[in-house]
Formats: structure tokens, sequence, C-alpha cells
């Protein structure tokens, strides 16, 4: 049990690694395919459609193959990509891999997130979502690193591809010990949520389905917004030094993992409703502090403080999934909740562009307040519907 933990936790920083490549590579693969700064457009749709193809229908693929054989397939099909970037001639075959890449990364993300939603508590969750920012981190050093000494961005694209197909091993090794522990835990308690072969119509016809969803569309835009716009903000509308300002971008990816490691220690005794409501009443207070700007060093500390706030929530909100939905649905729920934070991290960042483009970048904490209070009063609103769900669930026992 514990070394499929660990297991599942250098997988999520092997999750994290690709994500990390791209912005310091691109230069580079400019270079080498002569395409323009803008063709980047081409590739970041594909995968963004691989991956809320495969996380969108995780559930269905774990409830017939298991968690082993689609974290095995998956890392295969990461390993293939990245490795293929490096090979192919041409710009529209790399791009055509983006869609593997995405196939690959949205069936891990999904399927790690279920499995350990099933078997662990809400602390070890925080910790595996702070191993992504691990592999985050590490992504741009392993890049940057190939670049300087080899002066070759296809070599970084081999040591990540390298490791994900490490990992593709280790998962084929332990598809037994995969498929026993579940097994296993159904003779001994109730069954897991990875147990349940819930069809994925029957969840999708589930409003509290698409309400949890929704949670992870609106919350993951605004992370991604927050982290896209802020050095836009701080150098181009208020004039604060490039240097000091991406110090401050990179704080608060930092941040992110910080504020996991440390909610994994709290997080089992505050519980998943206190910490969501917390973080974003904390984030509003943040980003109203950030519109304000009555100082150079108050907006900062806002960024900050944002970042420490949010970072607790996405994992929560996974953590928390059974509860809203119930225990049949969730495995075919967290692999919807990862498809729409796909979808909120692509569209949400790209609307308040267009608004700050159109009118002002001092729009953008005007947006973040919006975008954090949205998330409270949807929170708000799960809470109230799984209250009644449970009020329903009791008076039912009682007549029967």
């Amino acid at each position: 049990m514990a070394g499929l933990l660990l297991l599942a936790y250098v997988a999520f920083i092997a999750l994290g690694m690709p994500d990390g490549l791209l912005g310091v590579a691109w230069p580079s693969i400019r270079g080498d395919f002569s395409i323009p700064l803008d063709a980047v457009g081409m590739l970041l749709p594909l995968s963004t459609l691989g991956y809320l193809t495969s996380s969108f229908l995780s559930g269905p693929l774990m409830s017939r193959w298991g968690v082993g054989k689609v974290l095995t397939v998956s890392c295969v099909f990461t390993a293939v990509a990245l490795i293929g970037y490096t090979l192919v001639p041409d710009w529209w075959m790399m791009v055509s891999l983006g869609l593997l890449s995405g196939l690959g990364a949205g069936a891990i993300d999904a399927g790690l997130n279920s499995y350990v939603a099933a078997y662990f508590g809400e602390g070890l969750m925080q910790w595996l979502h702070a191993c992504y920012g691990i592999g985050v981190t590490l992504g741009p050093g392993i890049m940057t690193l190939t670049l300087s000494t080899l002066n070759s961005w296809r070599a970084g694209y081999r040591v990540v591809g390298g490791f994900q197909l490490m990992m593709a091993i280790c998962f084929a090794a332990t598809i037994p010990i995969w498929s026993r522990k579940a097994s296993t835990s159904a003779h001994n308690q109730s069954k897991r949520i990875t147990e349940y072969k819930t069809p994925m119509i029957e969840t999708m016809r589930q409003p509290k389905a698409w309400l949890s969803a929704l949670l992870f569309f609106i919350y993951v835009g605004a992370e991604v917004s927050l982290g896209t716009w802020t050095y836009s903000l701080l150098v181009e509308s208020r004039g604060i030094a490039p240097e000091l300002a991406g110090l401050v971008t990179g704080s608060f990816w930092a941040m992110f993992t910080v504020g996991r490691l440390i909610a994994g220690l709290y997080a089992k005794r505050a519980g998943v409703d206190l910490i969501v409501q917390c973080a974003a009443i904390a984030s509003i207070i943040g980003a109203v502090l950030l519109l304000l700007n009555p100082s150079e060093f108050v907006s900062l500390l806002a960024v900050a403080l944002i970042g420490f706030s949010i970072a607790p929530v996405f994992a929560a909100l996974t953590s928390g999934t059974s509860k809203r939905v119930s225990v049949q649905h969730a495995a075919n729920t967290i692999g919807m909740q990862m498809a729409f934070s796909g979808l909120g991290g692509a569209t949400i960042p790209g609307l308040i562009g267009i608004l700050a483009r159109r009118f002002s970048l001092e729009l953008i904490p005007v947006c973040l307040i919006i975008v954090f209070a949205v998330l409270f009063g949807l929170y708000r609103l799960s809470m109230l519907q799984q209250k009644a769900t449970t009020v329903l669930s009791s008076q039912e026992d009682l007549i029967t």
C-alpha cells in the first residue's frame, strides 16, 4: 500500500515535468521548425483536447481495465509523444503528437486522483498535488540544463520522455498489486470509488456531478488566470521592475507547493468544507488588496497571499467528491472534474485577457474577485445540496 502511494507521488512529479518544458524550449523549437511565435496555438488546443477526452472517460476506462492498466497505457502514450517530438521532421507531426500527449496526461491525472481519493485521506491527497508542483519546477530546470550544456531542446524532452517510460514499466510491473488491493477491499470493507462500474451516462444525469465539475472549471480558471496575468499587471500597468515581477510570479507557483505541503498536515482535522471556504475568503481578500494597490509591497504580498490560500483547494475538492456526488458516481465525476479543470484553465484566462486588452489590465483583480466569489457561492450551494441529499436519504431509511 505504501509502495503504491510512493509510486503515485513519483508519477505526479512526472506528470508535472512536461508542463514546465515548453515555455523554456519554445524559442529553440520555433527556430528548428522555422515557425512563427504564435504557432504554439496549434499545439496547445490538440493537447488540451486529448486531456479533456481521456480524463472525461477515465471512470469507464478504470472500471473496465483497472487502475494499473490505465496508468500503464497512459504513461506509454506520454512517453511516445515526448520522445516523438524529438524525432519528427515537420511541425505538423509534432502538433499531431500533442493529442497523444494530452490523452496520456489526462488519464494519469484522473486515474491517480481517483485512486488516492479512494484509498487515502485528505492530507495525502494534498501531498500528491504538491508533487505536481515539484514536477513543474523540475521541468524548466531540466530543459535549461540541456540547452546550456548540449544546446538541444530535444535532449530535454528525451530525458522527461525516458522518465515517463520508466513510470510505465513500474506501473506495468505492479498491475497485479493494484488489482489485488481492489479485490481485497471488496471483501473486507465497503466498496471503494474505483470499484464501482456505474455507467457514465448515469453519472451525467446527476445535476450534482455537473455542479461538482463546475467547481473545478471556476477554480482552475482562477488559478491559471493569476499565474498567467500577474506579470503583465505588475510590469505593464503598475511599473514594477521586471526582475521583481518575475520573481513574484515564480513565487506564486512555489507558494502552491509550499501551501499544499503544509495543508497535508492539517487537512484531515480541518475537513474539506472548512479548507475550501477559508481558502476562497482569503483569496477574495488578497484580490481586493491587489485591486486597491495601496503600495507596491501590498500588491506583491497580495499575490503571495492568493497563491498560498488557494493551494489546497484542488486537492480538497477532489477528496470531497464522493461526499458531493455519492460514492457510486465519484470515479466518473472525478474524470469530469479533470476535464472541466482543463477547460476552465483554457477558457477563463483567455476571457480575462480579452477584457484586459479591450479595457485595462487593472480589470484583472476585479475579475479575480468575481471568480473567487463565484467559487465560494457555488461551493456553498454544493454543501446545501449535499445536506438536502443526506436528509432525504435519512427520511427514506426511516420509511423503509
